[in-house]
C-alpha cells in the first residue's frame, strides 16, 4: 500500500494518478481530462503538449485545485509530497497556492488586476503566505522584479499593468508566481502573444530561475519546438487523454503516436525555402461531449484503418515510453497502413474507403 503521509520517504514531489476532470453542461457531461497519470520529481521539467482543447490547461488547473466547485467533477489522486490533496477544500488549498505550487497564466493582461498597482499584486501573496511586514515585502518585490529582468524595479512597483509592454507584464506574472518560493511552477503557455525574440527571453529566464531555485516545472505548450530543448520528459495530450509520454530524448528519437508526428510536421523549419506551405493537421480536434467510437485521432490520421475507427487503442508502454496507437509510427504495421491508404488514393487524414461505412460516413 502506498504511503500517502506528508513527506513520506523517497516519494516523488508530485504524483498524479488516474486524474479525470469533467464538467456538467446543459448538453451533457464533458470529460475534459480523461484518466491522466504522471510523476514529477524535484527539479524536473515536464512538457505537456497538444492543440487548443486537448485538456492541457484543465489538467494544470485541476492538479492545483483552481477549478470552481460547481458543476465540476474531479476523480483520481493528486499526491503532493506524499499527501493526497484531491479532496482539499479552498481554505486548505490556500496554503498550497503560491507557497507550494504556483502558476503563470496564459495571458498576463487578463491574469493581472488592471486597477491594482504592480507592487501591491506582488506583495499581497508575500504578506499572506510569509507574514512579512510592508517594508520587507516591498524590498522583496523590488528584488523579484530585478531578478526577472525588469529595469527600474522601484518605479515599476507604482505602475499599472497597462503601462507595461507585453513582455514586461509576463515578467511580472513570473515574479508573482515565484514570490513565495514554490516547489512546483506551472507555466501555462507562458509566451502566448509575445514576439519570437521576447518568447526566447522569457523561456531562457524560466530556465535560469528554475535552475537557481531547483524548482520542478510543468511547461504547457502547443509547440513541440518550445519544449524540445527545455524539458526532461514530454506528455502529449489529445482529446483529454495522454496519447504519448516519454523522455524528451526518446520521444524525438523514436516517436510512436501519429498525432505527435503531425505536431512535429506542422512546425516551420528555418532550412525550408521561402514561402514554403506549412503542413497543417487536417480536420478538427474531437468533440469531447460526444467523442468518436475508436481512436480520437482516427478522423485526422494519415495511417487510419478500420480498426482505428471501431476500437479505442490502450495506452501501451515499453521501457518508460507510452503511446496510444494500433499502428505506431516506425512499425511495419504503420508502413503497411500508409501503403494501403496511398494505393487506395485516400487523401491524408481521410479514412480509407473500406472504413467509411463502419464510421458512419465520418
Amino acid at each position: 500500500m502506498t504511503d500517502t503521509s506528508p513527506h513520506s520517504q523517497n516519494s516523488p514531489l508530485l504524483e498524479v494518478r488516474s486524474l479525470s476532470t469533467s464538467f456538467r453542461t446543459e448538453r451533457g457531461v464533458v470529460r475534459a481530462v480523461d484518466d491522466v497519470s504522471f510523476v514529477l520529481e524535484r527539479g524536473q521539467t515536464l512538457g505537456v503538449v497538444g492543440e487548443s482543447g486537448s485538456g492541457k490547461t484543465v489538467l494544470s488547473r485541476s492538479v492545483m485545485g483552481l477549478l470552481p466547485n460547481r458543476n465540476v467533477i474531479r476523480e483520481g489522486h493528486v499526491i503532493y509530497e506524499g499527501t493526497d490533496v484531491i479532496g482539499y477544500n479552498e481554505k486548505q488549498m490556500s496554503h498550497v497556492w503560491g507557497a507550494e505550487m504556483a502558476m503563470i497564466f496564459q495571458d498576463p493582461m487578463t491574469s493581472l488586476n488592471p486597477v491594482m498597482k504592480i507592487g501591491k499584486q506582488i506583495t499581497e501573496s508575500l504578506r499572506h503566505h510569509l507574514g512579512v511586514d510592508k517594508e520587507e515585502a516591498k524590498a522583496t518585490a523590488t528584488a523579484l522584479l530585478r531578478q526577472v529582468g525588469i529595469p527600474e524595479p522601484e518605479r515599476r512597483l507604482n505602475e499599472y499593468p497597462h503601462q507595461l509592454s507585453g513582455g514586461m507584464r509576463q515578467r511580472v506574472t513570473i515574479a508573482i508566481a515565484l514570490a513565495c518560493g514554490p516547489k512546483i511552477l506551472f507555466a501555462d503557455e507562458p509566451t502566448t502573444a509575445l514576439d519570437v525574440t521576447v518568447q526566447a527571453q522569457i523561456l531562457d529566464l524560466l530556465d535560469d530561475l528554475q535552475r537557481d531555485r531547483h524548482m520542478a516545472m510543468i511547461l504547457v505548450s502547443h509547440d513541440l519546438g518550445v519544449v524540445a530543448s527545455r524539458t526532461d520528459e514530454i506528455m502529449v495530450m489529445y482529446g483529454g487523454k495522454v496519447v504519448e509520454k516519454a523522455s524528451t530524448t526518446e520521444l524525438f528519437r523514436n516517436m510512436k503516436m501519429p498525432y505527435t508526428e503531425a505536431l512535429l510536421r506542422s512546425i516551420p523549419r528555418i532550412e525550408s525555402p521561402s514561402h514554403t506551405r506549412l503542413e497543417a493537421i487536417p480536420g478538427r480536434p474531437p468533440n469531447v461531449l460526444s467523442p468518436p467510437k475508436g481512436c480520437n485521432f482516427a478522423p485526422r490520421c494519415r495511417y487510419v484503418q478500420e480498426k482505428c475507427l471501431n476500437e479505442e487503442p490502450p495506452l501501451e508502454s515499453e521501457n518508460g515510453h507510452a503511446w496510444r496507437c494500433w499502428y505506431p509510427v516506425g512499425s511495419d504495421a504503420n508502413r503497411e497502413a500508409l501503403e494501403r491508404n496511398i494505393a487506395a488514393g485516400v487523401p491524408v487524414g481521410v479514412p480509407a474507403p473500406g472504413a467509411m461505412s463502419s464510421a458512419g460516413g465520418l
